[in-house]
């Protein structure tokens, strides 16, 4: 099933600036549906070119505007309203990471529902909606700017399609390589008078694997950690030369 990406709708923004911000996080986060209803300021706006860094002109966010919020939903078949209280209303409530999971992967097309920045949406956009999306917020302080509030729902859909590892790393090592390189270092820490006293050498030899396996080691961090301790070896030999 191909994974469509969401419709960020913002219902009567008041602000050129939070509707430039708001299309700016989207694109960060490879979301490119924008769609505005009824702004307070009308459209277009400078102040929403000007704060969406280019956004708009690169055609990574595309800004549609709507007189009602009916015709910004009609080819929609997914409405989540994001709102800091329920309402009364009988509606499944979803977290960002639950609202991802409910439409990662689905072909259905899907809006989230921003209200404006002074009151937020309105009882009768709400009522329109399948499910209610919260953010985690302090009670006493639940106010998020409608770019902030943007901002975190496109975090949580960015991060799931990323990748788990950081791109660009070297292989992760072999497991036999890490051991060759375990047993190396144990070699030299033997040979140094390092494992005292000898019954202890098995905790001692314990603790090291366990730290050198947390790390998880790449081949080149292998290679470049063997050439450290050989030159040690080598160096240690040399001095001990030198003193005799």
């Amino acid at each position: 099933m191909n994974q469509r990406t969401p419709s960020i709708i913002l219902v009567g923004p008041q602000m050129g600036e939070n509707i430039g911000a708001a299309a700016r996080v989207m694109g960060n986060f490879g979301l490119s549906d924008l769609r505005i209803v009824a702004p307070r300021d009308g459209w277009p706006n400078p102040a929403a070119d000007t704060m969406s860094a280019g956004a708009f002109e690169a055609g990574v966010v595309t800004p549609t505007v709507f007189d009602t919020l009916e015709e910004a939903v009609g080819d929609l078949n997914y409405l989540i309203a994001t709102t800091a209280r329920q309402r009364g209303m009988e509606k499944p409530v979803f977290s960002t990471d639950l609202a991802v999971k409910e439409i990662t992967g689905s072909d259905v097309p899907t809006g989230i529902l921003f209200g404006a920045e002074k009151s937020g949406l309105p009882n009768d956009a709400v009522v329109m909606c399948d499910a209610i999306l919260t953010y985690p917020v302090n009670n006493k302080f639940a106010s998020l700017n409608l770019a902030q509030a943007v901002g975190v729902f496109a975090h949580a859909w960015g991060a799931q399609s990323a990748p788990d590892e950081v791109s660009g790393l070297d292989e992760p090592a072999k497991r036999k390589a890490l051991i060759g390189m375990m047993q190396h270092f144990e070699d030299e820490l033997e040979r140094a008078g390092f494992f005292f006293p000898p019954e202890k050498k098995d905790v001692m030899v314990h603790n090291l694997r366990n730290a050198f396996t947390r790390a998880k080691w790449t081949d080149q961090e292998v290679r470049t950690f063997r050439g450290a301790v050989k030159a040690l070896t080598i160096g240690r030999g040399k001095a001990r030369i030198h003193r005799d």
